[in-house]
């Protein structure tokens, strides 16, 4: 395969075994698709029910999803199907985790921000009042299968200190959950001096301090540039001493243009997988895109199977 742009990557991505393991190795998850009334949102939870990530719950328009099936030669003749056509998607979904009926919530066809508005506001039952969420990814590369989590790329746009203290416990704890005993954690800036004319220095800086006394199970460093993140010798020849330099499990971007860039460069410039999916609400939502690979979308029901079984563990 030729890359169409001198910069995009010619390796398909593959879902991590590792990953994918793990998530079998669990009790098979209750997914809520919203909004299943369409063939590419349903190619995606048949692929994750196959795979035995996914028990499939279909919400939406109950002829648009039965039209969607067929047209895919999808058999859903044994599957729970709930009519609740437009808006009402999104709220049923909630409703159903609320009663503990389902394990995960997954997006269909359905814009984004018209499915979290239903999922996300402390009315609708699924996070409590001072809890914040936050999206993260899991990205691996073409030729390994250690995980590389970044937050925030996809739901907090101009993160606070409060909010990114909170992405940084959030991936700490689903790092661990992976099997990562003592994450190292990068809050990404420009420098790493803390600069006033650089406010996301400065911020770093007070979200590392406050690490030290409130996730003492991680080494968090910041701010650190990326280079200083990537490079172990780039790190010493600098002379910054740091063991999450050239290391790191867990990057903490300063806004969402940051994260969403950086992960749309490394799938669509290095072939990494990236599986996603938003933490901190009763039960994990899955953000699955159109333009998403099938490796990437199994890698998301992937994740969405370990974060289910952790969040029924803590109840």
């Amino acid at each position: 395969m030729t890359a169409p742009y001198p910069f995009l990557s010619t390796t398909l991505p593959t879902a991590p075994q590792r990953l994918l393991t793990q998530a079998r190795n669990l009790p098979t998850p209750r997914v809520a698709l919203v909004n299943a009334g369409a063939v590419t949102p349903l190619l995606g939870i048949r692929e994750a029910a196959e795979a035995g990530l996914a028990e499939p719950i279909l919400i939406g328009d109950t002829a648009k999803i039965r039209a969607a099936a067929a047209a895919i030669e999808y058999d859903i003749s044994n599957l729970r199907i709930v009519h609740a056509p437009h808006a009402q998607a999104s709220e049923k979904a909630a409703e159903l985790a609320r009663e503990g009926e389902v394990d995960a919530i997954m997006k269909g066809q359905v814009h984004t921000s018209t499915f979290l508005k239903s999922l996300l506001p402390t009315k609708a039952g699924l996070r409590d009042k001072n809890t914040r969420c936050t999206h993260l990814f899991h990205i691996t590369t073409p030729h390994s299968d250690r995980p590389l989590l970044l937050t925030d790329a996809a739901l907090n746009v101009d993160p606070s200190i409060e909010t990114r203290q909170a992405c940084l416990a959030h991936a700490v704890a689903l790092a661990q959950t992976l099997g990562i005993t003592r994450p190292k954690a990068a809050l990404l800036a420009p420098s790493e001096d803390a600069t006033p004319s650089i406010t996301n220095t400065m911020e770093s800086a007070s979200i590392a301090e406050w690490a030290k006394a409130n996730q003492p199970q991680a080494d968090v460093a910041g701010p650190i540039a990326m280079d200083l993140i990537l490079s172990k010798q780039a790190a010493e020849i600098k002379g910054y001493k740091s063991t999450v330099a050239g290391d790191a499990d867990i990057i903490i971007t300063p806004n969402i243009t940051t994260g969403n860039a950086l992960f749309k460069f490394m799938v669509l410039g290095m072939g990494c997988c990236a599986g996603g999916l938003v933490v901190g609400a009763r039960v994990p939502i899955l953000l699955t895109s159109r333009s998403q690979e099938a490796a990437a979308r199994l890698a998301s029901a992937a994740l969405g199977a370990i974060s289910a079984h952790q969040v029924k563990k803590a109840l």
